[in-house]
């Protein structure tokens, strides 16, 4: 079973959500400073940590289960818009620029 149409269009806007809101995740992993090394990577970590609950809470809403083909496939999903993630984590002022990179890949992926 693969995701579903619904279901990619879902993740993919949690990701163009969690790229225009990522100034405010990367203040969130500015606090856990000593602890953490990288308040970038930091950042990466929670807006796909969010992303990924979202993708769950999306199959248990619908009383499913994602396989493991599922979980594959997001985590593609996730990979063709990392640098997207990272580039708006670093340059926050480029968010627009960022929404359409993620809007070409997913022209791309539908191709």
């Amino acid at each position: 079973m693969a995701i579903s149409k619904e279901n990619k269009e879902f993740i993919e806007s949690l990701i163009d959500y969690y790229i225009s809101e990522s100034e405010s995740y990367t203040q969130i992993a500015e606090n856990f400073v000593p602890e953490v090394e990288s308040i970038p990577d930091t950042a990466f970590g929670i807006i796909t940590g969010c992303v990924y609950s979202g993708f769950l809470q999306a199959y248990q809403n619908q009383q499913q289960t994602p396989s493991l083909e599922d979980m594959q496939e997001f985590n593609e999903i996730i990979k063709n818009h990392a640098a997207s993630i990272k580039k708006a984590i670093i340059e926050p002022n480029t968010v627009e620029e960022n929404k359409q990179e993620s809007e070409d890949s997913k022209l791309e992926k539908d191709d």
